[in-house]
C-alpha cells in the first residue's frame, strides 16, 4: 500500500497538467472490512460522486499565479473525503521523473483519463472506413426523385399567373354566368320535354330525360380534372388519369370558386334537371291526370291530354312508384355515366388556360348574360308573334331569379349539416310548392273573372313561373350528385326519402285539394309538350 502522503503529493499538482496513469496494487483488506465496504457500496458511490463535483477543479482565471493557485489546491486536499482520497491515492514519484515533454502532451483540465491512457493498444487503422453518408437533399428534390406515384404525369407548365381577380369582380362574373346558363338551360330542358314527347312513346314523362342528361353532364364535371387543372396552385401529380383522394378533394374546392365551373354545374345542370316537375308528375301519375300523346286512332270528340280511363286505386300506386323509380335510376345512372366519361375521354380532354378565362371568356359573358336577359324581357312586353310568348319568353324572365336563389340558399345552408343540403333540400320543396300552386291555378276558373287561369296572359304567366322559376330553383342534377357523394350511405338514403316524402305530401295537399274537390280543367294556354297530345 502506498504512503499516506500520497495524497499530499498529489495536492501539490497543478490541476491544468497532465497527471500520468499510474496502475496501484490492489490492496487486501481484512474480511471483516471487505464485507463492510461490500455492503456500503451504493453509500460510496454516490459520496464519490458528490465529492467528485464539489471538488472538481477549474481552469484558473487569467492573472492568477502559480503559486498562489498551488497554496489553495494543497490546502483543499486536505479536506477531501477519505474515500476520494483512497480511490486516488498515486504514487510518491516526482513529477519531473514520469512527466512527459509539454511538446508531445496537450494540456487537460479534466480529472479523467486521457484516451490514450485507457486505451493505449488499440490501433485505429485496423477499424474498417465510416460508412459514407448520403448527400442531405431538400424535401422537393427526393420527391422528384422518388415520386409518391409511378409514372408519373405532371401537369403542363403554366405561363406566368395573372393578378387574382377582386371578389366584387369575380361574384360579378359568377351572376354573369349564372345568369346566362339559367337561360341556356331552360331553353335545353324545353327542347328536350319536346322532342321526347311523342306518338307511342314508352315513357310519358319527358322531363326525364332532361334530369337524366342534367345529371350526366354534372358528373362529367365533377370528375373530370383536365378543363380546371391550369387554374390550381400548383402541379398535381396523375397518374392513368387519376390523382389521389387528397389531391381531388382540394382540386373540388378550386373548381369551386371559378365562375365559369360555377356557371355549368349550378347554371347550366341545375336549370336543365326540375325536381318540381319530377314532383308534378308523381301527383300526375298518382291521380291517373299524366298526359300521354295518342298513338292509335280514335273516333268521336278531340281527345284531350288529362282525360284518360279510370282505373283501380292500386294501379295509381303503381304508377306512383314508377315514376319516382324511374327518375332516381336513370339519373342517378346518368351521373355515374358521366363520370365514367369523364376518365374515359382524360387524355383528350384540353385545359382551359387562365389567361384566356380571364380576358376572353368574362368579359364576353358579362355582356352576354345581362344581354340576353334584358332581351327575354324586351322580347315578353313587345312580342314579335305570340306563338312562343306564353311557351319560352316567360320561362326565360323567371329562370335567373329561381338559379341565383337557388345558388345562395346554397350557399348558405348547405354548410350547416354535412349530412344533410339544407340548401338544396329547402329550394326543391320550395319550388315544389310553387309550382303545385302555379299548377292548381292554371287549370281553374279564377273567382275574379271567372276565366281558367286568369285568361290567356296570365296563363302564360303562371305556365313561365312553373318552365322557368321553379324548374331553375329546384335542382336533380345537384341532389343526385349530393346522394351519390354521401360518405354514410344511410345519410343518402335518409336525405334522398325525406326529399321525395316531403315533396310528395306538399303535392297531394296543393294539388290533390284542387283536383279531387273542383276538378282540373284544360288550360287556355300553350303549356309546352303537352299540347302534342295529337302528335
Amino acid at each position: 500500500m502506498y504512503p499516506a502522503s500520497s495524497s499530499k503529493a498529489f495536492s501539490q499538482r497543478p490541476a491544468f497538467e497532465d497527471v500520468p496513469d499510474v496502475p496501484a496494487p490492489e490492496e487486501v483488506l481484512p474480511p471483516d472490512q471487505q464485507q463492510e465496504r461490500r455492503l456500503s457500496t451504493n453509500t460510496t458511490t454516490s459520496r464519490r460522486d458528490e465529492t467528485r463535483c464539489l471538488n472538481r477543479p477549474s481552469r484558473p482565471a487569467s492573472g492568477v499565479s502559480q503559486a498562489a493557485l498551488l497554496k489553495n489546491k494543497s490546502a483543499s486536499s486536505t479536506q477531501q473525503h477519505p474515500y476520494f482520497a483512497e480511490d486516488f491515492e498515486l504514487d510518491d514519484r516526482p513529477h519531473h521523473a514520469s512527466r512527459p515533454s509539454e511538446s508531445t502532451i496537450a494540456r487537460n483540465f479534466s480529472r479523467r483519463r486521457s484516451s490514450n491512457s485507457r486505451e493505449p493498444d488499440i490501433d485505429i487503422s485496423a477499424f474498417p472506413p465510416p460508412p459514407t453518408q448520403p448527400p442531405r437533399l431538400s424535401t422537393s428534390t427526393r420527391r422528384s426523385q422518388n415520386p409518391t406515384w409511378d409514372n408519373v404525369d405532371k401537369s403542363p407548365p403554366r405561363s406566368s399567373l395573372l393578378p387574382p381577380t377582386s371578389r366584387l369582380l369575380t361574384e360579378i362574373y359568377t351572376i354573369s354566368y349564372l345568369v346566362f346558363f339559367s337561360i341556356f338551360g331552360t331553353l335545353a330542358r324545353l327542347g328536350t320535354q319536346w322532342i321526347t314527347f311523342y306518338p307511342g312513346a314508352p315513357i310519358t314523362t319527358p322531363v326525364l330525360w332532361a334530369n337524366m342528361a342534367g345529371s350526366l353532364v354534372m358528373g362529367f364535371l365533377t370528375e373530370d380534372i383536365n378543363i380546371f387543372l391550369t387554374h390550381h396552385t400548383r402541379h398535381i401529380p396523375i397518374q392513368n388519369g387519376e390523382i389521389s383522394p387528397s389531391d381531388r378533394t382540394e382540386l373540388m374546392k378550386t373548381k369551386k370558386t371559378i365562375p365559369l365551373y360555377i356557371g355549368l354545374a349550378t347554371g347550366f345542370c341545375g336549370s336543365y334537371t326540375s325536381f318540381s316537375s319530377f314532383a308534378r308528375d308523381i301527383f300526375l301519375a298518382l291521380s291517373n291526370d299524366l298526359p300521354s300523346p295518342i298513338s292509335h286512332p280514335y273516333t268521336g270528340a278531340t281527345p284531350s291530354p288529362s282525360s284518360t280511363n279510370s282505373r283501380h286505386p292500386g294501379y295509381s300506386v303503381e304508377s306512383l312508384l314508377a315514376v319516382i323509380l324511374s327518375t332516381l335510376a336513370l339519373s342517378i345512372a346518368g351521373f355515374l355515366v358521366g363520370t365514367h366519361l369523364a376518365s374515359a375521354v382524360h387524355p383528350y380532354t384540353p385545359s382551359l388556360a387562365p389567361r384566356i378565362l380571364k380576358k376572353i371568356l368574362n368579359p364576353t359573358i358579362l355582356l352576354l348574360g345581362f344581354g340576353c336577359w334584358i332581351s327575354a324581357v324586351l322580347l315578353s312586353i313587345f312580342p314579335p308573334h305570340n306563338k312562343w310568348r306564353g311557351e319560352v319568353l316567360f320561362a326565360l324572365v323567371f329562370a335567373p331569379l329561381g338559379c341565383l336563389l337557388r345558388h345562395y340558399t346554397s350557399l348558405l345552408m348547405n354548410p350547416l349539416v354535412p349530412t344533410f343540403p339544407l340548401g338544396t333540400f329547402t329550394v326543391n320543396i320550395f319550388g315544389t310548392a310553387v309550382e303545385a300552386m302555379c299548377y292548381s291555378l292554371q287549370h281553374v276558373g279564377l273567382a275574379g273573372s271567372g276565366l281558367v287561369g286568369g285568361g290567356v296572359i296570365g296563363c302564360q304567366v303562371l305556365q313561365g313561373v312553373q318552365d322557368g322559376f321553379c324548374g331553375c330553383l329546384t335542382t336533380v342534377s345537384t341532389w343526385v350528385g349530393e346522394l351519390v357523394g354521401m360518405k354514410r350511405r344511410r345519410s343518402g338514403y335518409v336525405y334522398g326519402t325525406v326529399s321525395v316524402g316531403v315533396a310528395l305530401g306538399l303535392v297531394v295537399v296543393i294539388m290533390g285539394s284542387v283536383r279531387w274537390s273542383v276538378g282540373f280543367e284544360d288550360a287556355v294556354c300553350s303549356t309546352g309538350y303537352p299540347n302534342k297530345v295529337h302528335g
